[in-house]
């Protein structure tokens, strides 16, 4: 039986996140620069988008480029930007053509011109497509978003259209970028670290973490169902005990 056989349909996590770390000591391993793995690693985006996509799974964030990462070599940020524009432009047909909608989340308005203007023609192109729904986390960091959803409730506050006993989890929510979206039930992190690097630090409250010691350019769909059977095997209490789940 292969490892997709063995994912049981009726317990799929509805929202799976990826931090896809290791391209740069793929690339290293194989003496090779970062930018290799990070072209690489493309392959193994288009391996967990169609893996999600073929069994059930509704919603895959990958977390594609933080806000540190502007901190990396120029010469590796600028490949990087190449890169993100020139896979953007040569998979919008698959994702028509696997019925994948396309969102994003994080400061576009902090990413060149070119990959804006690519990012939003792809979100439009693929807005009625009804299959995933793929987000792409983009110049994005947690802490940032949080402040940035602090900031817009305060300015709503000062003119006078919130009042504070009317701030609970639901309205601070719906100021968050993934608004809209659930939050992760599953999220994988590759390379063997054991970090969330300020990715979705409020969303994943309650998600179930797998960590494991696989480069991301060597990610692929049975990695990705290792995962979800894994999951599947895990009790999810959120705060209740094991007889009151039994139970329920």
């Amino acid at each position: 039986m292969s490892l997709k056989e063995k994912v049981d349909r009726t317990k799929l996590p509805k929202h799976v996140a990826i931090i896809m770390d290791g391209n740069g000591r793929w690339a290293k391993k194989k003496g090779n620069q970062r930018i290799f793995g990070h072209k690489n690693g493309v392959k193994a985006v288009r391996e967990a988008v169609e893996g999600a996509g073929e069994i059930g799974v509704e919603y895959l964030t990958l977390y594609a480029f933080s806000t540190e990462n502007w901190n990396r070599p120029k010469q590796e940020v600028d490949a990087l930007m190449s890169l993100l524009v020139s896979t953007l432009n040569s998979e919008s047909g698959t994702l028509m053509e696997n019925n994948v909608r396309l969102r994003s989340i994080g400061d576009i308005a902090g990413l060149p011109k070119n990959v804006q203007q690519n990012l939003s023609e792809i979100i439009k192109k693929t807005e009625k497509n009804t299959g995933l729904t793929l987000i792409l986390a983009l110049n994005y960091s947690a802490r940032w978003e949080i402040i940035n959803a602090v900031q817009n409730i305060v300015a709503e506050a000062k003119q006078g259209d919130i009042e504070l006993d009317q701030i609970n989890n639901d309205y601070f929510e719906k100021h968050l970028n993934t608004c809209g979206f659930p939050d992760p039930d599953l999220l994988i992190r590759t390379s063997g670290e054991f970090r969330i690097s300020n990715f979705l630090i409020w969303q994943i409250a309650y998600t179930e973490l797998y960590f494991t010691e696989v480069l991301w350019p060597d990610f692929n769909r049975d990695e990705l169902y290792k995962a979800i059977i894994d999951y599947q095997k895990r009790e999810r209490r959120f705060g209740k005990t094991s007889d009151q789940i039994i139970n329920s």
